[in-house]
């Protein structure tokens, strides 16, 4: 595989993951989150992933199954692939205490009402952060070396959705600590777990590669997207703003990663 490629992989990967940095800023800045700006966001976050799981990325691993294993075991392989990756980030959902997980998304404003043991939530929501972001880091990486006119919407939705995680990190810090050079290394460093992920990727799975795997992969790292659209993304964008706005957002992502695609083909 070409160094060229393997690089310009792991700068999107290392850009999606330290956009918590992105967050942080913005949480230090603002007096209050701009709602309507993040519920659009998200939502076209959830159009992009959404879209290119459904129109590229499975239709993609289907086809290249069925070359080696024919059409009803391509199926088969493809269908427990998907559901495989949305098992894998539901049980680390699963695992993670609702107080501390990241994908269950405050505001700025709300968060600093709530002054207990703010220290250690903006700790632990760190680390959780880390381990939500690992296999996201894993799927962006390996997208980029698959594809890499799909990748970057991809690592551009991803780096959206990281915003608000990056939120969730700096506010308790800050208030708990008063500063906000702490505040913004805790919550930039938590997105690191994303490089990481493409790091084991890159040793563990690209010495392995062959056709049948990446299809494999394919159609894992869209069962994770498609999960983490319809458990976080949408509805935090409903929850920060009005629905309307979240449709929009949504179709302007479809509608964005549906051009890139035709222009790409």
């Amino acid at each position: 595989m070409e160094s060229q490629v393997v690089t310009t992989a792991f700068l999107l990967t290392l850009f999606a993951g330290l956009s918590t940095g992105i967050g942080s800023l913005i949480s230090l800045i603002a007096k209050r989150t701009n709602t309507n700006f993040l519920s659009i966001a998200l939502g076209l976050s959830a159009g992009v992933m959404i879209y290119v799981s459904f129109m590229e990325m499975l239709p993609s691993s289907l086809n290249m199954l069925t070359e080696t294993f024919g059409e009803k075991r391509a199926n088969l392989y493809t269908f427990l692939a998907l559901f495989g990756g949305i098992a894998f980030i539901a049980l680390i959902d699963l695992l993670v205490p609702k107080s501390s997980n990241p994908h269950e998304m405050h505001g700025v404003e709300e968060m600093k009402r709530d002054t207990q043991r703010l220290r250690h939530t903006g700790i632990i929501t760190a680390l959780t952060i880390g381990i939500h972001n690992f296999p996201e880091g894993i799927a962006t990486f390996m997208t980029a070396v698959n594809s890499l006119e799909v990748a970057i919407p991809i690592t551009v939705a991803i780096a959206i959705h990281n915003i608000p995680e990056g939120i969730a990190v700096a506010v308790p810090i800050y208030h708990a600590t008063g500063s906000r050079k702490k505040a913004f290394w805790l919550s930039f460093s938590s997105g690191l777990a994303e490089p990481i992920g493409a790091i084991i990727a890159y040793f563990f799975l690209i010495r392995f590669w062959n056709p049948v795997l990446d299809a494999l992969i394919l159609a894992i790292i869209a069962g994770v997207m498609i999960y983490i659209s319809l458990d976080e993304l949408l509805p935090s964008a409903e929850k920060y703003g009005k629905h309307h706005l979240s449709i929009i957002g949504l179709v302007t992502g479809m509608v964005i990663m549906a051009i890139s695609l035709y222009l790409f083909i």
